[in-house]
């Protein structure tokens, strides 16, 4: 006899598997794709377009990927602590928030007082009259080149890894210790992909929607949800290959450097993604490494703290 209890069962979690593949397939185009739609219909709605890739920023890249980190985890045991999130959210609004706007205040005054003295028109060198998706993909590709070399330098260079070492000291990954940087590593990184365009007078326009990419990009890059990019993980540099950026183990670690894409990484032989395998332990040789913000804040500064790299 037919049991149609354990049939209806074996048939809800066959959906139920089914579903969870076809989000784990969608959810990073889907999200970008959100965020992006966000930020356009508020521009056109004729809201400031930085107001509109903050708010297209928080719905979908803290929103919705928070969201997905909760019923989509790639592993439950890197869910956030609340001590993890209170150290996190206090890197987030010191370094990656108000770090990047006081140092673009100032880069571009002594800039501006650098320009006028000497006659210069730096704006000559930016195609403005290229279409916007066009000059997008300059600053992506071009950011990320310079932004490549620096971090390669930071895991080879012992001067440069004590500073970088503070984002390699988690222990798990989620979007918001993307902002887990040392302010002198991550003011190094803005002068390589995001102060150049400012000293090139890229339009507000373009620089916007950089931004809501940039960010949503970011927090995909350290996110715990299970995400599937197939071929794209030859062209994004996404989380399955920035997990293994993370591992303890320093011959995986020292790879997949690209921070929008991975092509860099391709050319220049570092690319690494194994098939058929996760990334075990993440984080530092040296487990005693402080984690709290203001030991972290000194931890550059103390010699042989960690000396992998």
């Amino acid at each position: 006899m037919l049991d149609i209890s354990n049939f209806k069962m074996e048939k809800k979690s066959l959906v139920n598997v089914r579903f969870r593949h076809i989000l784990i397939l969608t959810v990073y185009p889907g999200v970008m794709s959100i965020g992006l739609m966000i930020y356009f219909g508020l521009k056109n709605y004729g809201i400031n377009v930085f107001l509109s890739s903050y708010v297209a920023t928080i719905i979908a890249g803290v929103g919705l990927i928070t969201f997905f980190e909760l019923i989509l985890p790639y592993r439950k045991e890197w869910l956030p602590s609340k001590s993890d999130v209170g150290t996190d959210f206090i890197f987030m609004m010191l370094v990656q928030v108000l770090l990047p706007y006081f140092l673009s205040i100032f880069s571009v005054s002594l800039l501006l007082g650098f320009i006028n003295n000497n006659n210069l028109n730096l704006s000559n060198f930016w195609p403005h009259n290229y279409p916007i998706w066009i000059q997008i993909l300059i600053m992506i590709l071009s950011g990320d080149f310079l932004r490549y070399w620096l971090h390669r330098a930071a895991h080879t260079w012992p001067p440069l890894w004590r500073f970088h070492a503070v984002h390699h000291s988690v222990h798990k990954l989620y979007w918001l210790n993307l902002g887990r940087f040392h302010p002198l590593d991550r003011s190094l990184q803005l002068l390589c992909d995001s102060l150049p365009f400012i000293f090139l007078s890229v339009s507000k326009e373009v620089l916007a929607l950089y931004s809501v990419i940039y960010s949503i990009k970011g927090f995909f890059q350290h996110c715990n949800i299970d995400v599937k990019l197939g071929w794209f993980n030859y062209i994004i540099s996404g989380p399955e290959l920035h997990r293994w950026h993370h591992s303890k183990n320093i011959s995986e670690s020292n790879n997949n450097y690209g921070n929008h894409v991975i092509i860099w990484d391709i050319l220049f032989g570092t690319y690494f993604l194994p098939n058929g395998k996760n990334v075990s332990e993440l984080g530092l040789l040296n487990r005693n490494y402080p984690m709290n913000f203001l030991k972290q804040m000194q931890a550059p500064f103390i010699k042989g703290i960690d000396i992998a790299y």
